[in-house]
């Protein structure tokens, strides 16, 4: 996603905190994901961030009312661009999500679908494995491979025509999943939320002059060597010097 965004908006500054400590969130309880879902926006708030982006889905679900109510910046989640563009690119009214058990219990997917189209319907399915296999290979192996056809076998049996991959590390085995589900329209997060941003922003009157080069930081909660070269791997462009944040371990704003 973070790709998407840094190409679509180039003259914005961009500060992304990634969670690997914590990781993978779609096993959390929803209270826990809201406390640090927080605890994360108080630390980019410190560092002076003008509008913030929940750039997970689990989160999303848990935790973008929450903090849309606390926070006095604009808080925008992956999931509501998703759910509006599957229902502008279904024909058959069919579509299928791919997420994590979370944000499958959650039914939020189910509700933002149902707002713009009650009449589609929603074939959802829980992918707990994906995410850590995804994570833990350098290349694609044959247990990403399994779970993927195991996966998406729901998904073709209820004949969408339409799938959202409600989880933003599933882009990275677009390919694999296109092989699985031939002929049906992937969702993806990147695209819709850096339109979503780049219009907030224009309202707003928060975007950057045009012309400008923006910069871009990093930060994690985990290990930064291996926060980089995860992070290399799959933006493709160098993280330069990553910065080591625990979110548990800060002040209350």
């Amino acid at each position: 996603m973070l790709d998407e965004c840094l190409a679509g908006l180039p003259a914005e500054d961009f500060i992304y905190f990634g969670d690997s400590a914590a990781f993978p969130y779609g096993v959390k309880s929803d209270d826990w994901l809201r406390e640090r879902a927080g605890a994360v926006a108080d630390w980019l708030l410190r560092n002076d961030a003008k509008l913030i982006v929940i750039a997970c889905n689990t989160a999303t679900a848990a935790a973008l009312g929450w903090l849309q109510t606390h926070l006095t910046v604009p808080v925008l989640g992956v999931m509501g661009p998703e759910a509006r563009a599957a229902v502008m690119a279904t024909r058959n009214r069919r579509v299928g999500l791919l997420a994590t058990e979370a944000t499958v219990r959650s039914g939020s997917y189910e509700r933002m679908v149902a707002a713009h189209d009650a009449g589609v319907a929603v074939t959802s399915v829980a992918c707990p494995a994906l995410a850590p296999a995804i994570q833990r290979a350098e290349e694609v192996d044959q247990e990403v491979v399994d779970l993927v056809r195991s996966y998406t076998g729901p998904l073709r049996d209820a004949d969408v025509d339409t799938a959202i991959l409600g989880c933003t590390h599933y882009p990275m085995i677009e390919r694999l999943l296109r092989r699985s589900l031939p002929g049906v329209t992937l969702i993806k997060s990147g695209e819709e939320i850096a339109r979503e941003i780049g219009e907030s922003l224009q309202r707003k009157g928060l975007s950057q002059p045009p012309g400008r080069e923006g910069d871009y930081r990093f930060a994690c909660s985990g290990d930064p060597e291996l926060f980089r070269e995860l992070g290399t791997r799959f933006l493709q462009m160098p993280l330069g010097e990553v910065e080591r944040i625990d979110p548990s371990a800060l002040p209350a704003a």
